[in-house]
């Protein structure tokens, strides 16, 4: 399948992104097929290929939640923004939990006990 979605460029600490087609099996910073445009979060500001993209939608490509929300809110498509959900990380349970010693007595078996 193929994808619209972020490849990140730029410094450490300073995050610009490419706007690329892709297959979904690449690595977002692997081999693309057309850069459709950039981001640049920390400016705010993004250059886009409307024309391009537009292709890339009509030929069936699919674009990442995140692109997607962008490109409405630039105004580049019209649609609505998706929900972006997160993965929520599994609340370890206290039943669960091995239990901890509260004591600071080393432990004594049966057989000291009877001596």
């Amino acid at each position: 399948m193929i994808v619209i979605r972020f490849s990140r460029v730029g410094r450490k600490n300073k995050p610009q992104f490419r706007i690329v087609v892709q297959e979904n099996s690449a690595t977002p910073t692997g081999k693309h097929i057309e850069i459709l445009g950039s981001w640049d979060p920390a400016q705010k500001k993004g250059v886009f290929k409307n024309e391009r993209i537009q292709y890339w939608l009509g030929t069936g490509a699919q674009a990442s939640d995140s692109v997607h929300n962008l490109l409405v809110a630039q105004k580049v498509i019209e649609a609505k923004k998706r929900i972006v959900k997160m993965k929520k990380v599994e609340e370890v349970k206290t039943e669960e939990a091995p239990a901890v010693a509260t004591t600071l007595e080393s432990p004594v078996t049966e057989e000291a006990k009877a001596e």
